[in-house]
């Protein structure tokens, strides 16, 4: 398994909102069902900021997962991962550019998955919704996380433009606050939903 971790910088996440986000996420991965996911499956993970137009970077490397010392790792990383913008639009179809692209980094692995987090519409650059068909030639399945912030419904955005592949779906947290305990259950279940696949199907 191939994961990107898409996380959100964009002008509307302030400090403290870029803080939950960061700490959640390496409070997830070790989560003890996540950790055993990643482990069996030898995941390779990597970390994509992203916000407008042309500012998207990978800032985590492709790390391969053998161990509960690699998650580790991995989580310090991630909450040490200096902020790369902060007064930018929101260029989603950017960041799965550049997510997918970066799977030519692990071809090795089987299952390409990005998870994407946000808390807006993607308001410049390429629509997601145009490259939904180019991910699904590719076998790439696209996760969110809407984080709720007003009353745009991002969820229904995201189930309508973002997500794709085979048992695609979006997790909704009301707010920031609510961030590190919905992004525990989306790496929950999209770390173990192939495996339970596989299993059922021995």
């Amino acid at each position: 398994m191939a994961l990107v971790l898409a996380v959100d910088v964009s002008g509307s996440v302030d400090q403290t909102e870029y803080r939950m986000q960061m700490d959640g996420l390496a409070a997830a991965l070790l989560d003890g069902i996540v950790v055993d996911a990643l482990i069996d499956q030898e995941a390779h993970v990597s970390l994509v900021q992203w916000s407008g137009s042309s500012r998207q970077a990978q800032t985590i490397p492709w790390t391969p997962i053998t161990s509960f010392d690699d998650v580790r790792a991995l989580a310090d990383a991630i909450v040490s991962d200096p902020r790369k913008w902060r007064n930018y639009s929101t260029a989603i179809g950017e960041a799965l550019d550049l997510s997918a692209e970066s799977f030519t980094q692990v071809v090795w692995c089987k299952r390409h998955v990005i998870d994407v987090s946000g808390d807006g519409v993607s308001n410049e650059g390429q629509l997601p919704r145009e490259m939904r068909q180019s991910m699904r030639l590719s076998g790439i399945t696209v996760n969110a996380l809407a984080i709720e912030t007003d009353d745009t419904d991002l969820t229904a955005y995201f189930y309508e433009n973002l997500i794709v592949g085979e048992g695609a779906f979006v997790i909704t947290a009301n707010g920031f606050a609510d961030y590190p305990e919905k992004i525990r259950r989306k790496l929950q279940r999209e770390t173990t939903k192939r495996l339970s696949r596989l299993d059922n199907s021995q």
